[in-house]
């Protein structure tokens, strides 16, 4: 199971959402805990880029790149852009796969460290490479080192082989030690002890400490969480109380109270998978569902988007069916340009609504104002919310049907006198149903995964007619990956002791990592095998 807060600084047609830093993950796990541990990262690795690369629209994830760190560090996958790259991502799952899973050896002390530096050396070559707008987007990196052994010893060993080394450029440094943990629920999630501030300031960022446990599940759940807008540049929404609403919590004259939010998805819309049941819908359709507003509340931009509390309304009072659409989540806003006191009393007064409105079992109807566009000469469409509160300090928001959406139905009552010979029909199958207190999605699979995946290997005019050409395919039941030239020099590493040194993978000649080449290396490759004529 993730325990842990992930806590850290795609748009519309007309709008852009805050973008995923690039992210590195190194992988420190030694013999023999990667035999344990490898089919379930794969597996869960798997599952998750074929999500990531399947969502339609701007894309959550920048770049990505992946090094091993066992007996020294190895760059198994250089950065690359993550949409439009599920073969090369997958051929770096393959790679994991492949490495030794048995043995011993004597794990050198800076093949953590070096891994680090390599990574943000990488960062800076490939910047290089790319246009000037497009490289504003890589200023920071956020690395995760997934590791085996104990994690406040790792946090340790970074903080002593980094207190030299330049971390201006990243953004978050994390350690997540895999556990043997039971499988439990996602919402459960606890964070486990993190070094105090006096331990990690020599490297001047703190290093998060988290734990994962070792399951498919748990460690699925976890890349998710690189697919949440985690930006914190800005607050999502503003929710304004009217003056006298729950006036045991708001004393400000006729001002409204106005509580800073985070927004945060609970689940992905099948609108933007395709193949999916929901996969022929727009991603703005139907008009005010939560793709609309996550966008318009992502965006940069000087004015929020604004949730106007209207009336309360009884919890009991709401029927179901008049609800459409996503729901999505409210927080306290962590907004890193909110002076400390403000972040504290907006937190508190938002715990204070929770309970308010649990106590009175209540819910609250409110407005939704998008951020002024200009003067226009129409009146846009307003669309309503429910707010329900929640024991975990946060309110759920679902969009609520109007006049102009509703039509006529009718809802007979339920006759008194029924047939006993049905009653007892009906009741005897509903009897051999199993009971269950609740409803736990983790146990339940709708093969998305590998539909998913088949999508990308399905033959679309043949995608690499040249590589295929050339007969690389799989040969006696090995994978044979094509590899191309490295874009960046990695760093020099420190040979084991008594070893001739195992170069990696981004730095072997003309080879820098396992995937078939793009369309430009073809064409250069074709060029320099075809002759040129008189």
């Amino acid at each position: 199971m993730y325990h842990g807060q992930t806590t850290g600084k795609g748009s519309s047609h007309c709008m852009q959402i805050y973008q995923q830093p690039p992210r590195l993950l190194i992988v420190h796990i030694t013999l023999p805990s990667w035999a344990d541990i490898c089919s379930n990262l794969c597996e869960a690795l798997q599952n998750f880029f074929s999500l990531a690369c399947s969502l339609v629209g701007p894309s959550r994830m920048s770049l990505f790149s992946l090094y091993m760190v066992q007996n020294q560090h190895e760059c198994i996958l250089p950065f690359v852009q993550v949409k439009g790259n599920f073969a090369r991502l997958q051929a770096c799952i393959s790679e994991l796969r492949l490495l030794q899973r048995e043995g011993c050896f004597r794990p050198q002390g800076t093949s953590l460290q070096l891994a680090v530096e390599d990574g943000l050396q990488q960062l800076r070559q490939y910047s290089r490479h790319v246009t000037t707008g497009t490289a504003l987007t890589y200023t920071s990196l956020e690395i995760t080192v997934l590791t085996s052994q104990p994690g406040k010893e790792v946090v340790k060993q970074l903080e002593e082989g980094l207190k030299d080394t330049d971390l201006v450029r990243v953004r978050r440094l994390q350690v997540v030690e895999i556990t043997k943990g039971v499988l439990g629920c996602i919402d459960s999630a606890s964070p486990v002890e993190e070094p105090s501030s006096d331990e990690n300031s020599v490297l001047g960022t703190d290093i998060d400490l988290q734990t994962v446990d070792n399951d498919v599940v748990s460690m699925e759940m976890f890349f998710k969480a690189w697919l949440h807008n985690s930006g914190t540049d800005q607050e999502h929404v503003h929710l304004l109380l009217p003056s006298r609403c729950l006036s045991n919590i708001s004393r400000a004259g006729d001002n409204p109270m106005c509580l800073k939010c985070d927004l945060q998805e609970r689940l992905l819309s099948p609108s933007l998978l395709p193949g999916t049941a929901g996969g022929s819908l727009r991603m703005d359709d139907p008009k005010g569902d939560f793709i609309t507003l996550y966008q318009m509340a992502s965006q940069s931009s000087a004015s929020r988007y604004k949730l106007r509390v209207i009336k309360a309304l009884k919890s009991s009072g709401v029927c179901e069916s008049l609800t459409y659409g996503l729901p999505f989540i409210l927080r306290p806003t962590s907004c890193w340009q909110l002076d400390w006191d403000e972040l504290e009393t907006n937190q508190q007064h938002f715990h204070a609504l929770c309970h308010s409105l649990l106590k009175r079992e209540w819910l609250l109807l409110a407005k939704g104002e998008p951020p002024s566009r200009g003067h226009s000469l129409r009146e846009a469409a307003s669309t309503f919310y429910v707010i329900l509160p929640s024991c975990s300090a946060t309110l759920l928001v679902r969009a609520v049907a109007t006049r102009e959406l509703l039509l006529p139905s009718s809802f007979p009552l339920l006759p008194e006198d029924l047939p006993a010979d049905s009653l007892r029909t009906v009741e005897s199958m509903l009897d051999d149903l199993e009971l269950e207190p609740t409803y736990n999605p983790l146990q339940v699979w709708s093969h998305l995964y590998p539909h998913l995946s088949s999508t990308f290997a399905k033959p679309q005019g043949q995608l690499h007619p040249s590589w295929e050409s050339r007969g690389l395919r799989k040969q006696a039941g090995q994978l044979q990956i094509n590899r191309v030239r490295a874009r960046v020099t990695p760093l020099p590493m420190t040979p084991a002791p008594g070893r001739a040194p195992k170069m990696p993978a981004a730095s072997k000649a003309s080879s820098g990592v396992f995937f078939p080449p793009s369309a430009e290396e073809e064409e250069e490759m074709e060029e320099e095998e075809c002759p040129s004529g008189p």
